[in-house]
């Protein structure tokens, strides 16, 4: 049963318990709704639509007539109205902050960095709308001319996942409207205020109706709602975060209809320190790659690789740093790593740490189950990880570091290309040709050098093997994305025969 919301907004207009369609907020046809919970209290304190398979073809009908007059809208226009839809978010910011750690469990100093990373995005892809640009040339046949252009696909979808609400959608939706396109939105079951938070400040930006749309869905109804989305005809393009099991299951239905699609999926991602790295430069990186979002982030380092010289004092260091976490609620000052969003991560942690330590890992901080209200655990570290351990192999996705031991560059390399992911990777060295070496040898898509943080608006964000394919973010590759190229060939007749 909903209760009265546990937290006070500066605009409490921005508070929708209603799916977006065409400017509308709206209900589902069947009138059921489902619970928002908070991570951190176990209390229910919102509800949202449940909308399901037969509410999907409003939804794109909607963004389709939205489409037809958006697609013609001047790229100036376009990067105008993303300015303005920045600066709404950035004025609702501590509001937003709110909802993100009611709904997340994070803590409010994460929150309000994750809009503050999100709006680079806003920012950026405000200023790509204008660099869309195609070509010409001359081909072998001398009185032909080659012309491409790029025109946005259409219709395209977002899938989302909860444990970065507001910058996967910036992320997504920013490249989408600055291509032109129109994009539905479906947010986690988890995390759906902040989503319809930012959708009502495109409207608010001058964003026309439409152009935005967000259904809402519980867990149960999920699958069906991303099936039709998937499917349908007027649908085509598809973004998708989150695991890769799942990330299969959306490229076999949009398979179908020959879709375009993006798959930002699971990352079993090493992170590696050498003998000659900065120790307190690599730890103070290790803090924030591991325990941000109470390691519930798909970039996140899986596996900790010391070289064995470095080994114990190295430990002893990120012991010693952990031990200064506090474990509450988002919402006290004092927290530093808050609750994970859904009562399975506990679980699944607590299957790796029974493994790790029936193979001989030791755990020297940590591991067990805080029990109080809320989906709290406690920062863990377990030292002497081994191959054949189930975290060597399975994303974590939670509040536990592993720590492995090492001899060689070439054997680390090894260990670390040994999965099937291949997300990011992290290294920290003092020497600069191993620098080389390790860039172009660590199969990820993205490469940490001497530092935790990878991802920006700036750079291209995206895997490689079963972490999935496309781009987001970056110049000219994300917005891609979002484009079709049309091929234009016409002739010149000479004004002089030779």
């Amino acid at each position: 049963m909903v209760t009265a919301l546990p937290f006070q907004l500066n605009d409490p207009t921005l508070l929708h318990e209603a799916s977006l369609r065409d400017g509308e907020w709206v209900q589902s046809l069947s009138g059921r709704q489902f619970d928002i919970e908070d991570p951190g209290s176990g209390q229910i304190f919102a509800a949202c639509p449940t909308n399901e398979a037969a509410d999907v073809d409003a939804y794109v009908l909607s963004s389709q007539s939205a489409f037809e007059i958006y697609r013609h809208v001047n790229p100036r226009q376009r990067a105008k109205m993303l300015l303005a839809w920045h600066n709404a978010i950035l004025a609702a910011k501590e509001d937003i902050a709110k909802l993100v750690v009611y709904e997340t469990g994070k803590p409010m100093t994460e929150a309000l960095g994750e809009i503050d990373y999100a709006l680079g995005f806003a920012w950026w892809f405000a200023g790509e709308a204008e660099r869309v640009r195609g070509s010409i040339a001359i081909p072998s046949v001398s009185e032909r001319r080659t012309l491409v252009i790029k025109q946005p696909i259409g219709v395209s979808v977002a899938l989302v996942p909860w444990n970065f609400p507001v910058a996967m959608i910036i992320r997504k939706v920013a490249a989408a409207l600055a291509a032109g396109c129109t994009m539905i939105v479906k947010p986690s079951p988890e995390t759906p205020l902040s989503v319809l938070a930012l959708a009502d400040l495109t409207l608010r930006a001058g964003i026309p109706a439409g152009v935005l749309n967000v259904i809402t869905t519980d867990n149960m109804e999920t699958p069906a709602v991303s099936e039709a989305l998937c499917k349908h005809p007027l649908v085509r393009k598809v973004t998708f975060t989150g695991s890769t099991e799942i990330g299969r299951l959306i490229a076999r239905h949009c398979s179908e209809s020959l879709k375009k699609v993006t798959l930002e999926l699971g990352g079993n991602c090493p992170f590696i320190v050498f003998e000659d790295a900065d120790l307190d430069q690599a730890v103070a990186a290790l803090m924030i790659l591991k325990w941000r979002t109470a390691g519930q982030a798909c970039t996140h380092a899986n596996r900790v690789y010391v070289q064995s010289k470095v080994y114990k004092d190295f430990a002893s260091r990120v012991l010693a740093a952990t031990r200064r976490i506090i474990v509450g609620h988002g919402a006290q000052a004092t927290t530093t790593m808050g609750a994970l969003t859904t009562s399975r991560g506990i679980t699944k942690i607590e299957k790796h740490i029974k493994d790790a330590v029936s193979k001989g890992g030791k755990v020297i901080c940590g591991g067990k189950r805080i029990y109080r209200n809320g989906n709290f655990f406690e920062p863990t570290i377990i030292t002497d990880m081994t191959h054949d351990m189930l975290t060597t192999h399975e994303e974590i996705f939670g509040p536990l570091l592993a720590i492995y031991k090492f001899e060689t560059e070439a054997e680390v390399v090894k260990m670390a290309n040994d999965t099937n992911m291949g997300l990011a990777s992290y290294f920290f060295t003092a020497d600069a040709s191993r620098t080389w070496r390790m860039l172009e040898g660590l199969d990820a898509g993205m490469i940490g050098m001497n530092t935790g943080n990878s991802s920006a608006a700036e750079s291209p964000f995206g895997g490689i093997k079963d972490s999935g394919y496309g781009k987001e973010a970056g110049k000219d590759v994300a917005i891609e994305e979002y484009l079709v190229a049309k091929t234009g060939t016409f002739t010149v007749s000479p004004a002089v025969k030779l």
